[in-house]
This record gives structure tokens, C-alpha cells and sequence, in this order.
């Protein structure tokens, strides 16, 4: 009997050493990590990846979607972020993560239509497969990640929410994105890094 709990005993610790070890893999990238690069298809039907953008300093990767509301709230803002950055060097790029079996108000032919309606000026991508969300750790439509070209790669500076008034533009107090965007363009360290990135769930 108590061979047999020892042997219990054992397992136990192993089983929670092991919950320990593997808390937080797999569960995308933290600001500082170097994010790897993408090749996803385009509305227009080109591959893109961050390496097309030649002069970039760095990105607003946004994922994104059609059919979530907090979603479509934040669109004409995206739209705003990229006329503003794209020439300062921080270009928007849009992933649209959601498995469009689950929603197929998301698939390709959705989003073209959405992207021609809205006016869209940036590269709005299909993540085929559900390869690129889940290395980066988005959770949330929209759920936003600045990166900054470093020596070493795209390194990530900001995690989370575009600002803290999805409802109403006009009653945005604070512009986390810009704030980030604005302080690497002065070479000055991102003033909040992270916050709770407020959305729809990505659809599996």
C-alpha cells in the first residue's frame, strides 16, 4: 500500500511539474520577441509578407474580421492608422484569422467586397490554415501587434487594443497604438506595452 502511494505521490509531482513546465508555450509572442515573417495571400491575390515592404521601419499587424462588431467598429480607424503611419514608415497590415467554415461571412470573396465597400488602403490577408494567429497570440478580432525593424528582425513593441473606447471614436482618452507608433518614431520607448486586446474570440 504505501509502494502504491509513493507511486501515486510520484506521478502527482511529475503530471504538476510538467502543467508548470508547459504553462504559457505556445501561447505567442511577448513584447521583445522577434517575430517571424508571413506569406499571405492578399484580396488582390498576391502573397504578402513583410519583407515586400522595403522601407518599413516597422508594422500594425492587425488581425482582424468581417462578421465581429468590435471589429467593424474599429475599421475606419484602422483605415485612419494606416494613411497616418504608412508613409511615416508603419504601414497596417490586416490578417483575418477566423476559420471561415465557422464563419463564412469571413472567407476571401467576404472580404474583397468588405475592403472595396470600406476603401480599405492596406493589405487585407487570409491566414489559410490558422498558421500565423496562434504564433503571435491573438485571441481577439481586432487584436493588434506593433513591430519595430531592428537589426535582429521585427521586434515586438506593443501588444493589445487599439484605444480604450471601441464604442465611441470620439470619446477615445487613450490612443495606445498611436501612443506606441509615435514614440518609436522619436526613438523613445513605448509609454504602455500592453493592454487587454477587447473583442470577438478567434473562430477554430
Amino acid at each position: 500500500m504505501k509502494h502504491t502511494l509513493k507511486t501515486l505521490f510520484a506521478l502527482l509531482v511529475i503530471v504538476t511539474l510538467s502543467s508548470f513546465t508547459n504553462f504559457g508555450a505556445g501561447h505567442g509572442y511577448h513584447v521583445g520577441d522577434i517575430a517571424t515573417d508571413f506569406e499571405l495571400e492578399n484580396i488582390d491575390g498576391t502573397k504578402v509578407s513583410m519583407k515586400n515592404f522595403k522601407d518599413a521601419k516597422g508594422f500594425i499587424i492587425v488581425f482582424t474580421c468581417n462578421t465581429c462588431p468590435y471589429a467593424v467598429a474599429y475599421e475606419d480607424r484602422v483605415e485612419a492608422l494606416n494613411k497616418k503611419y504608412a508613409d511615416k514608415g508603419y504601414p497596417v497590415i490586416a490578417i483575418m484569422p477566423n476559420n471561415t467554415d465557422v464563419k463564412p461571412g469571413d472567407n476571401m470573396a467576404a472580404m474583397q467586397a468588405r475592403a472595396k465597400a470600406k476603401g480599405f488602403t492596406f493589405p487585407y490577408l487570409m491566414d489559410e490554415g490558422q498558421k500565423i494567429y496562434p504564433q503571435y497570440g491573438a485571441t481577439k478580432t481586432p487584436h493588434i501587434y506593433v513591430l519595430q525593424n531592428t537589426k535582429k528582425g521585427a521586434q515586438v513593441k506593443y501588444i493589445g487594443a487599439i484605444d480604450d473606447n471601441y464604442k465611441d471614436a470620439s470619446a477615445v482618452t487613450k490612443t495606445y497604438v498611436e501612443d506606441a507608433v509615435n514614440a518609436l518614431l522619436d526613438g523613445k520607448e513605448v509609454p504602455v506595452a500592453t493592454t487587454r486586446a477587447i473583442g470577438c474570440s478567434i473562430k477554430v
